[in-house]
């Protein structure tokens, strides 16, 4: 196997054989132990129970529903027969005009209608991964940085600097502000950047917020635009949650700060990114976006857009279904009521165990502060409880340190990706990990070892050699080496 890697490496570039695409690490590790024993409710019911995932399951059925009702929005019944040639035949890297129409009409929807988006400064990408990737590629050179608070999405190493060259550094938020980005902590990043001959691009925010599940208010947001634009350097904003805010206070896009009539920001030096992954579920699509008020960037972005594309197939069936109001109206409604709903039973139940989360209004996430149950605040420590939380309790969460979160003992934990029953399952396997038993499948369970116990003995988590053997990996899993933060211990 060893000699098998090394013949591989000496036939592949250099950025083939990296390690610099972030994904050996605890957050895609969880990822591949679900992957190789996932639950099922009959088939594996002591499976993996996938809580890593920010998947947005709960209105698939309003997508099907519609899908029914308009068979001639795909090409691909009797219905739709008669547009299969033009759709087949079709592609061209500005996109089809309805598609670029009815997603910019939804960025609107989904921001309260309390802004407009140009069709024409559209551009596509495969997924916001595509979007991410081409913005980098777009504004910065290899070595080059840009700004990010943290606790930050871990796939943005991978995203943002693998391909790219570019440089991510982090500005570190608190829990005693509720993690909130600070003018302060921003200055002192950006000044040591420079003193270390680093050429800082630009900020990345993420709004609202992955892992914290958190949106920024207009004045943090019109305060980062200052400090943006006073250094004449880029602000992109990661907004693919837009339309996952279940409580107050209700979202503020970047654009709505550019819009104002009293608003003299630079707007060559701002750009969105978006998905249709999150506020409608349908990563499997790839619909990524780049909106930016810069023409060339805009000119840029849709020459490397080549490279990742959306298939028209899907594109058509976008445009016909986005373009449905009424649809469209009741679905970001009814996913807002549901998402809350899902979000009040899921934190209530680990409140009744005394888990906390930071208090959040939007995503598919919680952030839950298991500080209380390490041995000590230590990131050591923090990688002990999340190999029990996979190990015995079952569950896939991310640890916090794979989110550059300084403080060891946050987690987040997904609660969309799954239906009503699966909820109960995972909620149950928690309430017995902290030694309170419930009833599973019927059957009285027995607590598993709880904080003090697990500490006393010392508790060793390690994986079954069969789960960390790359020779029998799911098709799902990626091939990577694991990261040895999650090898089996001896």
């Amino acid at each position: 196997m060893g000699f098998e890697s090394e013949k591989n490496n000496s036939v592949l570039s250099k950025l083939a054989t990296n390690e610099e695409h972030g994904e050996n690490s605890p957050y895609f590790d969880g990822w591949k132990a679900y992957d190789n024993d996932p639950f099922h409710p009959l088939k594996n019911p002591n499976g993996v129970i996938q809580m890593g995932l920010a998947e947005n399951q709960l209105c698939f059925d309003l997508i099907e529903d519609w899908i029914k009702r308009n068979p001639k929005a795909s090409i691909c019944t009797t219905e739709g027969i008669k547009s299969f040639r033009g759709i087949a035949n079709f592609q061209d890297y500005h996109g089809l005009p309805e598609f670029r129409r009815a997603i910019a009409k939804f960025m609107e929807k989904t921001r309260g209608g309390r802004v407009s988006f140009d069709p024409d400064r559209v551009v596509m990408a495969g997924g916001a991964t595509g979007a991410n990737e081409t913005i980098i590629f777009c504004l910065a050179d290899a070595g080059d940085a840009f700004l990010v608070p943290s606790p930050y999405y871990p796939a943005f190493n991978r995203d943002l600097r693998w391909r790219t060259g570019v440089q991510l550094i982090p500005i570190p938020c608190e829990s005693s502000n509720s993690f909130k980005i600070t003018t302060k902590a921003m200055k002192e990043a950006y000044e040591n950047a420079i003193k270390a001959n680093i050429r800082v691009k630009g900020l990345i925010l993420t709004n609202p917020s992955n892992p914290l599940g958190t949106t920024l208010d207009r004045d943090t947001l019109k305060s980062l635009l200052n400090f943006t634009n006073e250094r004449n350097i880029h602000l992109v904003c990661d907004e693919i949650y837009a339309a996952t805010v279940f409580n107050t206070p209700q979202f503020v896009s970047i654009a709505e700060i550019l819009n104002d009539e009293k608003s003299n920001f630079n707007k060559d030096l701002v750009h969105i990114v978006y998905s249709l992954s999150k506020d409608m579920g349908l990563p499997g699509f790839r619909i990524g976006i780049v909106y930016s008020y810069n023409d060339a960037v805009v000119n840029c972005a849709r020459k490397m857009s080549s490279f990742g594309l959306v298939s028209t197939q899907t594109q058509h069936l976008l445009a016909k279904m986005l373009s449905d109001e009424e649809f469209v109206a009741n679905f970001l409604c009814e996913s807002s009521m549901r998402l809350g709903k899902r979000h009040k039973h899921f934190t209530n139940g680990l409140e009744q165990v005394g888990i906390k989360c930071l208090k959040s209004n939007s995503g598919l996430f919680c952030w839950m502060d298991l500080r209380h149950l390490l041995e000590n605040s230590t990131l050591d420590s923090e990688m002990s409880l999340w190999r029990v939380i996979i190990n015995d309790v079952r569950l896939n969460v991310s640890p916090g340190s794979s989110f550059d979160c300084q403080e060891p003992g946050w987690f987040r934990v997904c609660f969309a990706n799954m239906d009503d029953e699966t909820v109960e399952v995972a909620l149950a396997r928690i309430r017995r990990f902290v030694g309170v038993g419930v009833k599973e499948n019927g059957e009285e369970t027995k607590p598993v070892k709880n904080k003090e116990q697990w500490k006393k003995s010392n508790l060793r988590v390690s994986f079954s050699k069969r789960m960390y053997d790359e020779s029998v990996l799911s098709p799902l899993s990626s091939p990577i080496p694991h990261s040895p933060l999650v090898r089996a211990r001896t």
